[in-house]
């Protein structure tokens, strides 16, 4: 069941254009819209690349089907998207995409970027090879983007990866694999990847995720988020499915370019490739 939207807060930052709503749960939403400039699919990414960053054990925003109300998007200010050349259109109302908002209804800092000598000192700072892995298997095709929140009188921040709409290439569903996508802007992040065991216990959680998991997490997005086609999501999580045992080689293309992310990683010839998986099958979509 999903989330009533009440109220229209603000507009963020961003090209999905996506606005801050208070949920009938009293929880913030970052709502992204069906009609965002980026694609009707980011909807659909958002919620499959977070809910399977979730099942791995990386830290991001809790996600939900959000309903927008045509009486609300017609009786609050700024419900409405900018265009080029100074054109407007409305949000489309029914069902959208949320994400919490890191730092709740009384967050204490949230920061979308920290020094370098403070990223040092992100708790979870080994995470970002987890997800590393995971916008690899997700093919996705924008930079890695997180924000940094802590809590009133703590030092430490802690990293929480939002934005998973360029997963699975945007809008086109597709997998043009290349070794600087996906990735985060400053390497200090990779700084104390060493080998595979840095990639731990993530990679392997992907590597073995049951079918079942991957089908039921593509079950949950409303059909109108792509064009009802289910055709085309079996063939997404087909593909998914597949992608499992090319992890290594993904990381590993990384790893070898000339941006060098892991200094602290010896390079050899060889890429570890995971055990064979079992038959997965296409299986029965059922929504």
């Amino acid at each position: 069941m999903a989330v009533l939207a009440v109220q229209a807060i603000r507009r963020m930052r961003g090209g999905a254009q996506s606005q801050l709503m208070l949920g009938a749960d009293g929880k913030l939403w970052v709502v992204k819209f069906q009609n965002n400039p980026q694609h009707l699919r980011v909807l659909a990414n958002e919620l499959i690349a977070t809910r399977l960053a979730q099942a791995t054990g990386l830290t991001v925003p809790s996600s939900d089907v959000v309903e927008v109300s045509e009486w609300l998007i017609s009786n609050s200010a700024g419900m409405h998207l900018e265009l080029p050349h100074g054109k407007r259109e409305r949000y489309r109302s029914g069902l959208q995409f949320g994400s919490q908002f890191v730092g709740g209804l009384m967050p204490g800092q949230v920061v979308d970027y920290l020094p370098e000598q403070q990223l040092d000192e992100v708790r979870n700072l080994r995470e970002f090879a987890g997800i590393l892995a995971l916008d690899k298997w997700a093919g996705n095709c924008n930079g890695r983007q997180a924000v940094f929140d802590r809590k009133p009188r703590e030092r430490k921040y802690r990293a929480t990866f939002i934005d998973q709409g360029f997963c699975f290439n945007a809008g086109e569903w597709t997998f043009p694999d290349t070794p600087l996508r996906g990735v985060y802007a400053r390497n200090r992040v990779y700084a104390g990847v060493t080998g595979w065991d840095s990639f731990e216990p993530w990679l392997s959680r992907m590597e073995t995720m049951q079918a079942d998991q991957l089908w039921a997490i593509a079950e949950s997005v409303p059909p109108e988020w792509y064009g009802g086609d289910m055709a085309v999501i079996e063939r997404l999580t087909e593909q998914m499915l597949a992608r499992r045992g090319r992890l290594r080689e993904l990381i590993a293309s990384f790893r070898d370019s000339n941006r060098e992310p892991f200094p602290m990683w010896e390079k050899k010839l060889s890429v570890p490739v995971a055990a064979q998986f079992g038959e997965h099958g296409v299986g029965k979509f059922v929504m």
